[in-house]
């Protein structure tokens, strides 16, 4: 018998009608219904993956037929009877009732892949991207790779390189964590219900070893929100903000002995630029 698309829009609607379903907003439950976009993604991933939000299975489907193994967490007990159905076909799909962000994801892995290394893919909802991206960047975990389908302007944050208008503290962030590329956009128009943004897909290449060493990571990061806290103050002053004990012409040197201009904001400056940075303020904070 021939499986049902999942990107038909009538008989996703029949589906959740079936099953006494209605699309969850508190979710970000948005679905596929361009068989094209799936396939597409699915590409990019190989070996053992984690999926994040299947629905109704849309996007695992074709990693199934890609992957060794797929873990697929979704968060709507609701969805599961219907997951159930529609990768019944697919003995190498295991469906976990789980949210994410709450997820003990190093013995999911264990229990489940043997401690063997992991992808991560999604069509992750707009209201949870950046702590799920954040989350998997800095648990501790080294995926293979992350490729996920986010809002098109979140996308448009993580790539974007110092001194450019979407530019912030994900950005640095993201670069010392992992290489990041846009992979391609999709329109609002490719999913039902329609949200009012469009998206794009992109991927995170974890680093086996940061780009940039520094003293201490945590401070690294915890420099890089401080001098996006208050993005229209001039760095010295930003910093100062977050760190009132420290005498403010010797956070000025600091920023001056790193050949930074004084009155430089921190959207200027790059992950190499933030690394010196700190280093020279954990001597002086710490």
């Amino acid at each position: 018998m021939k499986e049902p698309k999942l990107t038909d829009i009538k008989y996703v609607k029949q589906l959740m009608r079936e099953y006494g379903l209605a699309f969850q907003k508190k979710f970000g439950q948005n679905f596929l219904i361009n068989e094209a976009i799936p396939r597409k993604i699915a590409q990019y991933v190989s070996g053992n993956v984690i999926e994040i939000g299947p629905g109704i299975g849309t996007l695992t489907r074709e990693l199934a037929l890609r992957c060794k193994k797929v873990a697929a967490i979704e968060i709507d007990s609701g969805l599961i009877p219907i997951l159930d159905v529609t990768l019944s076909n697919y003995p190498n799909v295991l469906v976990i009732n789980a949210d994410i962000l709450k997820c003990d994801l190093p013995e999911l892995i264990i229990n489940h892949f043997a401690d063997e290394p992991v992808s991560v893919c999604a069509n992750l909802p707009y209201n949870i991207t950046t702590p799920v991206i954040m989350m998997l960047l800095t648990g501790g975990i080294r995926f293979s790779s992350i490729t996920v389908m986010i809002q098109k302007e979140v996308c448009d944050r993580f790539c974007a390189e110092a001194g450019t208008g979407a530019y912030s503290a994900v950005s640095a962030v993201a670069a010392y964590y992992a290489h990041t590329e846009r992979l391609f956009g999709v329109s609002a128009g490719n999913f039902l219900p329609k949200p009012k943004v469009d998206s794009a897909v992109m991927r995170f290449l974890p680093y086996e070893n940061p780009p940039v060493k520094v003293t201490d990571p945590d401070f690294l990061i915890e420099v890089i929100h401080a001098a996006f806290a208050q993005r229209r103050k001039t760095l010295s002053n930003a910093l100062y903000a977050r760190y009132p004990d420290l005498d403010k012409n010797m956070i000025t040197e600091a920023i001056l002995s790193c050949g930074f201009p004084a009155d430089i904001r921190g959207e200027r400056l790059n992950i190499v630029d933030f690394a010196s940075l700190s280093d020279k303020l954990f001597i002086l904070i710490k």
